[in-house]
């Protein structure tokens, strides 16, 4: 069903999927996310597209998870889903690790275009994507999320080290870090974007198919998914026990964030940005 949570159009063999919440810098309601996971199987079930591009409108690419607008708020009371039990898990599961493990494993080839915030729940989106582009302005902030990819997409020392301090990465420390593919302009980026996946559409479905089922199941071999899996655990075992999971009542973002934000605007010496 169209959304106006995300923006679905195809550019001869690209969808563009546009997470289209700008107000909230794209944060992630779960009608959002059930957007994006309907949008991402259209590009699958349409033969004609080869190659999915996923980007944030306006400013930023996504601030994470939505932890209490008016829309999150009503579709929650909606739903009728309790703070705790089974029904609880099950919603939370597909929210936050169903949906991404899907999302690492659709069967064409996907990109995404990362300006501005990139936090949390922004990073899990990225790093389902095949390749992450970004523009200078990026600001990436990881940290022990539902889908904690993060010891896989950089080195197990560093991932420690971010997560530690939690601090925001630029663009420009992200590809150092082996996450960012490339960056570009913010004028250049979709044109550059499109560009790419272009060639990659000039390759035959069955080889560009294989190619990253291939590539997936290398990683799976060494315990990606598994690892997944025993993450997500861990992060609720981390609600739980009051960890920072969850912000408390009257908060406006975690913690951690709070802490990056500071030293993104020099509040905490040491920790001015690049």
């Amino acid at each position: 069903m169209p959304s106006k949570d995300v923006l679905y159009q195809v550019d001869g063999a690209i969808a563009l999927v546009t997470l289209n919440r700008p107000k909230y810098r794209n944060a992630q309601s779960w009608p959002l996310l059930d957007a994006l996971d309907d949008a991402l199987d259209r590009a699958v079930r349409d033969e004609a597209v080869r190659v999915v591009l996923v980007r944030g409108a306006g400013e930023h690419f996504s601030s994470g998870h939505d932890l209490g607008t008016p829309e999150q708020r009503a579709d929650w009371k909606a739903r009728d889903i309790p703070e705790g039990g089974i029904q609880f898990y099950e919603a939370f599961r597909k929210y936050n690790l169903d949906y991404t493990l899907k999302w690492r494993n659709l069967p064409k080839p996907t990109i995404a275009l990362v300006q501005g915030y990139c936090i949390f729940g922004g990073w899990m989106i990225a790093a389902a994507m095949d390749l992450v582009f970004a523009t200078p302005d990026a600001r990436f902030l990881a940290g022990l999320v539902e889908y904690f990819s993060l010891p896989w997409d950089i080195h197990p020392r560093k991932a420690k080290e971010l997560v530690f301090e939690s601090r925001f990465i630029d663009a420009e420390e992200a590809r150092e870090l082996g996450f960012v593919n490339r960056i570009y302009p913010p004028a250049d980026l979709e044109r550059e974007a499109l560009a790419y996946a272009r060639r990659v559409a000039e390759n035959g479905r069955t080889a560009l198919r294989v190619s990253k089922l291939a590539i997936n199941k290398a990683q799976d071999i060494q315990g990606y998914s598994a690892a997944m899996e025993a993450a997500f655990a861990d992060y609720l075992v981390m609600a739980q026990s009051g960890g920072g999971a969850f912000p408390r009542e009257g908060e406006r973002r975690l913690g951690a964030v709070d802490l990056a934000l500071r030293g993104l605007r020099g509040e905490r010496p040491g920790l001015e940005p690049r």
